[in-house]
């Protein structure tokens, strides 16, 4: 995988703000093959220094993560993200037509520990395109943009919330419509978690300024929306 330069969305001698690519985790693990890419090391290669994560973004989710050039400013950057100081924007495409805005309160499964922990995600539509899709007792009656603010940081806090009301999130393999998905690629080519980070506010460490940025809407959201419009399809499911 490469990494260009027009994906450094902002660098100065104590961090950098990248826009990662989908599929690409953000450090090593003990999983990984020994020549396997991760985020920390592309950069690292291509802005000549050493970068050390501040905080989580799943590999399958592309957008803005920060990194930090010292173990100090990733300290300070880290506490930030713990005390609830800085702000997450995602944008997602859904299954259905949530409300124009809203709050999902309700608790998430958190994998590692196996229990419910509290979360909540404020939403708020950006955007639907009307579709006729049916598969076996589903009809699929809209597709929307979604632009979703955790105010918690919870195991794949934000697919969980979409999926329990039924706004499964378009690409999504674990917690959303496997046969929408199918759908979605045999009539786009797109096969992808539509999960993108979309802006970070946050301090800067040492200026203390506020700094927010924000990488827009995604082509690749923009494009299987426009494919998706009017789509009229009956999918026969193979048992």
């Amino acid at each position: 995988m490469e990494l260009t330069s027009e994906q450094i969305l902002h660098q100065d001698e104590y961090l950098v703000v990248v826009d990662k690519p989908m599929e690409l985790p953000v450090h090593k693990n003990e999983f990984m093959p020994v020549d396997a890419d991760y985020l920390t090391k592309l950069v690292g290669n291509l802005i000549g220094a050493s970068v050390y994560p501040v905080h989580r973004l799943d590999a399958k989710t592309s957008g803005v993560i920060v990194l930090a050039l010292s173990r100090d400013i990733a300290n300070q950057l880290a506490i930030q993200f713990e005390q609830r100081q800085v702000e997450k924007k995602y944008l997602v495409i859904v299954k259905g037509e949530p409300d124009a805005e809203g709050v999902f309160d309700t608790p998430v499964v958190i994998k590692k520990k196996k229990k419910r922990q509290n979360a909540l995600t404020r939403f708020k539509k950006l955007s639907s395109v009307e579709t006729d899709i049916s598969y076996k007792d589903k009809e699929v009656r809209g597709i929307s943009l979604m632009e979703a603010t955790p105010e918690t940081g919870r195991w794949h806090q934000i697919r969980q919330h979409f999926s329990s009301q039924r706004f499964d999130i378009l690409g999504d393999t674990q917690h959303g419509d496997w046969t929408l998905n199918r759908i979605m690629t045999d009539k786009t080519e797109y096969k992808r978690l539509f999960l993108h980070a979309r802006s970070l506010t946050f301090t800067h460490p040492v200026t203390n300024e506020k700094l927010t940025i924000d990488t827009g809407i995604p082509s690749d959201f923009e494009d299987v929306l426009q494919k998706m419009d009017g789509l009229n399809c009956k999918w026969v499911v193979e048992e």
